[in-house]
């Protein structure tokens, strides 16, 4: 099973950027594809991105061209690029296995003001 810590949120202006990280530890999280989710204040928690074992990647239409998920296997990371930020992007952010999430870590709070 892959226990995740996320990192690397912050508060960001409209149109700023922020990198985050996931440290996922497990003997088998190379043969996992993984995702980053997010939730919003009311909102359901919803998959933004994943990325396969292989290195494919699949994106939420509102962050196409704008998010870019990566993974270093030998580092068990996986990391989401997060450039031209919108105050609509404000969530809690968590990394997990996709499309079944397993064990859900602390996530990290991404807040884009205006």
């Amino acid at each position: 099973q892959v226990q995740p810590v996320e990192s690397g949120g912050g508060l960001v202006q409209a149109g700023g950027s922020l990198r985050l990280s996931c440290a996922a530890s497990g003997i088998i999280f190379s043969f996992k594809t993984m995702g980053w989710y997010r939730q919003a204040p009311g909102k359901q928690r919803e998959l933004v991105a994943d990325i396969t074992s292989g290195g494919r990647t699949t994106y939420r239409d509102s962050v196409k061209g704008r998010f870019t998920i990566s993974r270093d296997n030998a580092k068990k990371t996986v990391y989401l690029q997060m450039n031209s930020l919108k105050p609509g992007d404000t969530a809690v952010y968590y990394c997990n296995e996709a499309p079944n999430p397993a064990q859900w870590g602390q996530g990290t709070q991404v807040t884009v003001s205006s």
